[in-house]
């Protein structure tokens, strides 16, 4: 599914291709995406605005919205919150449907996109379109969502707001780094990497790290996190294609451990994570 670094992708997409445009019409009809939004209403609340801001926190993504074109008040609009779910994407296409923007990991220069599965879409006033596409319609629109839960986000945190999430919980380390709590951002794959590169068996209880391995670990957080977001997503990383049957790390060459910790399937490499 998406992780940080894929959805950091789609934030820069509308930062690059969907601010100022004025929103002449808005597709909410799918009351299953849009929930707990009734089909129109986030329509009436977003026409003749535009998004002034894409921002990211985690998984979590949402777009600030301007004050209607001619109002009076100039009040700001309400936050709109995109989460791409298991398989969504956000597409900017021009007035005639060819693609302008799908992110560095969404297929480009089609000469017309396929969006069968466009769940939500906002059509500017000067013809273009910026669309959810979501095949297995998993991801989430919603007007001014909750945001005050989740924890720092993992490219951003500091040395004391990990030490701290780090210092005082019995949990298995994996299962801390996917707390969304926590820290915000990190999925399944990105933890995988995260441990391996440094070097820490994903069962291992938080309370028994020393500070030279969670030092260890924030850095290996930082590296991995900057490698993903810079190769445009997490299949870029190195342990991910040996997170299969058979396959050896591609460190040292042992073959590779899996099992489940805090619920997830994880790999590790037996020798180096012991």
């Amino acid at each position: 599914m998406p992780e940080l670094p894929e959805v950091e992708s789609a934030r820069t997409v509308i930062e690059r291709a969907g601010l100022h445009r004025v929103i002449s019409d808005v597709d909410d009809t799918d009351s299953y995406v849009c929930r707990p939004h009734r089909p129109g209403e986030i329509k009436a609340v977003l026409l003749g605005r535009t998004l002034t801001a894409a921002h990211r926190r985690g998984k979590s993504m949402w777009c600030d919205t301007s004050p209607v074109a001619g109002h009076g008040d100039g009040e700001p609009g309400p936050l709109l919150g995109i989460h791409l779910g298991m398989s969504g994407k956000i597409v900017i296409a021009d007035g005639q449907g060819n693609e302008i923007d799908g992110g560095d990991y969404w297929e480009r220069g089609r000469a017309k996109g396929d969006y069968r599965y466009s769940r939500f879409s906002l059509t500017f006033a000067d013809g273009g379109a910026l669309m959810l596409v979501d095949p297995r319609r998993l991801g989430r629109v919603r007007l001014d969502p909750p945001l005050e839960a989740l924890g720092p986000d993992a490219q951003a945190i500091t040395p004391a707001q990990f030490r701290a999430a780090f210092g005082r919980s019995t949990a298995p380390v994996k299962a801390r780094l996917l707390d969304q709590d926590v820290i915000a951002g990190i999925g399944n794959l990105l933890a995988d990497q995260i441990l391996w590169q440094a070097k820490i068996n994903p069962a291992r209880p938080v309370d028994e790290l020393t500070p030279p391995e969670t030092d260890r670990l924030l850095r290996a957080l930082r590296r991995t996190v900057s490698a993903a977001v810079g190769g445009g997503g997490v299949h870029t990383l190195t342990v991910i294609p040996f997170r299969r049957p058979e396959a050896a790390c591609p460190r040292c060459g042992s073959p590779m451990a899996h099992g489940t910790v805090g619920g997830r399937t994880t790999w590790w490499c037996p020798r180096e994570q012991s």
